[in-house]
């Protein structure tokens, strides 16, 4: 069963930086497009940034837009999102998946991964 596995995670206070990565449990992150999602307490989950390695593009939600950083290392097989500036909003279970939308990672991922919290408080 395919999985992906983050970490990274931790307490931050407000304007600290944190790095996420992401792999998967097959060991490879062979697809076109990897995203990372996050989840805040009590709400849905949503999409913050994701990145295609096709075209080197990636996209940022608008919360997150100048302060956060989706790369990916093809020989480590890791995808991470570096974090700046970050805010108490910020503050959620984040998780990464192949695919650029929760719609469409939930057509082919049956369990999303434990994610990695990331809280941000001072």
């Amino acid at each position: 069963q395919l999985q992906f596995v983050e970490s990274g995670g931790g307490l931050v206070q407000p304007g600290g930086s944190l790095r996420l990565s992401c792999a998967a449990s097959s060991g490879t992150l062979d697809y076109d497009t990897i995203g990372w999602f996050r989840q805040p307490p009590g709400k849905e989950l949503k999409e913050v940034s994701c990145v295609s390695s096709i075209t080197g593009g990636t996209y940022y939600a608008d919360s997150v837009k100048g302060r956060f950083t989706i790369s990916r290392d093809n020989a480590k097989n890791t995808v991470y999102l570096q974090m700046n500036s970050l805010k108490f909003e910020d503050t959620a279970v984040y998780y990464c998946a192949a695919g650029c939308t929760v719609l469409a990672v939930r057509k082919y991922l049956e369990r999303w991964g434990q994610g990695t919290l990331v809280t941000v408080s001072s």
